[in-house]
């Protein structure tokens, strides 16, 4: 467990009147629909980032030619905030969205946000709205730290102005089954030399005609696959994807950059190592996976994710195939849940350093 060091200045705050936590009710919280008393706001102009401040949630006023509304400059992260069993409140690996946040920036030519303004800011806001963290299983504070373009003007260049947000929203499961998941044949989610690495708006805008698609089908998404020849396997909509096979797992690797380094699926990669299991990162292709389902060594498939946690996969579908799972039966896929979720909420010990303490 770490923190920023003791001492560092307050940010300036301008707190609600009155809260509305009174108003949630913690047994109906769909993704993302409730958000938190306050929210962390920043301007970067003239070269520099201004002073953050944390003010009470409210909409936001912006011209009609926003340069993020037309040429599409806008990033942002996905974070969680537990809180523990002895009722201290950690969020889970905010130093590697930190840098995946400034490795999308610069892809997107916008500027950098510095380490005070993102972790400190992160700290300051959820330690003013922490009682908004549900405490039961598999509820969180889902942390959305997000930069779009700010400059008014009609013209194809990188803003010279940007705004930097953090708003707050009580969550529970994302996913609440396993999931029915369609291999996607037709569009293409990234390629070579893209953005498809970096968590840019605009990949999840291009993505919502097919997955759209898919669930008019009975699907609950998509795997998306290469650009050439639709059988390499890269990631489902909003999760990296793991395969167990013979007791080994296999999970596209990042050398393409066509996929998101996910957090969940760092961590999952050294729990399952930790479990004695070998994780194989490489190009795996559908045939692959195909193969060892007809030979009936495919033991297990979930999705990984920081809004899915770990997510069971029961049916996975392609155009002249379908692969059928039996979660309930499962060993490997349950026991790395039960590990990270007891990492999270602190009944087991955080050897890694994972936990971020407020």
């Amino acid at each position: 467990m770490y923190s920023i060091m003791a001492g560092t200045t307050a940010i300036r705050t301008e707190r609600v009147e009155r809260s509305k936590l009174d108003q949630l009710d913690v047994n109906n919280l769909p993704f993302g629909k409730y958000f938190t008393d306050h929210m962390l706001e920043v301007d970067f102009a003239d070269g520099k980032w201004g002073e953050p401040v944390i003010r009470p949630y409210q909409p936001i006023a912006f011209d009609p030619s926003l340069a993020a509304l037309h040429y599409g400059q806008a990033i942002f992260e996905g974070i969680k905030a537990y809180k523990l069993h002895n009722g201290e409140v950690v969020i889970f690996r905010p130093d590697m969205n930190f840098k995946r946040f400034n490795l999308s920036a610069a892809r997107l030519a916008m500027p950098e946000i510095p380490e005070f303004i993102f972790m400190e800011g992160l700290r300051q806001l959820i330690n003013l709205d922490k009682d908004w963290i549900p405490s039961r299983p598999e509820h969180s504070l889902y942390i959305r730290p997000f930069m779009f373009a700010t400059d008014e003007l009609l013209g194809v260049k990188p803003s010279d102005t940007y705004k930097y947000m953090v708003i707050l929203s009580p969550a529970g499961p994302f996913f609440s089954a396993p999931l029915k998941i369609y291999i996607e044949d037709q569009y293409v989610r990234a390629v070579k030399g893209g953005v498809g690495y970096a968590k840019a708006a605009g990949n999840y805008g291009a993505a919502m005609l097919a997955t759209a698609e898919a669930k008019k089908k009975g699907y609950d998404q998509v795997l998306w696959t290469d650009a050439n020849e639709h059988n390499l396997v890269q990631e489902i909509g909003v999760m990296n994807v793991f395969f167990i096979v013979k007791d080994k797992v296999y999970t596209p690797d990042l050398a393409q950059g066509t996929i998101l380094a996910g957090v969940t699926r760092d961590s999952a990669i050294t729990v399952l190592n930790e479990m004695g299991l070998e994780v194989v990162e490489r190009s795996l292709s559908l045939d692959e996976i195909r193969e060892a389902s007809a030979r009936g060594e495919l033991q297990e498939a979930f999705g990984t994710g920081t809004a899915a946690t770990i997510s069971y996969i029961k049916q996975l579908d392609g155009k002249d195939f379908s692969i059928h799972f039996e979660p309930e039966k499962w060993v490997h896929a349950p026991a790395l849940k039960c590990r990270l979720d007891a990492i999270r909420d602190g009944s087991q010990a955080d050897t890694h350093g994972w936990l971020f303490k407020i």
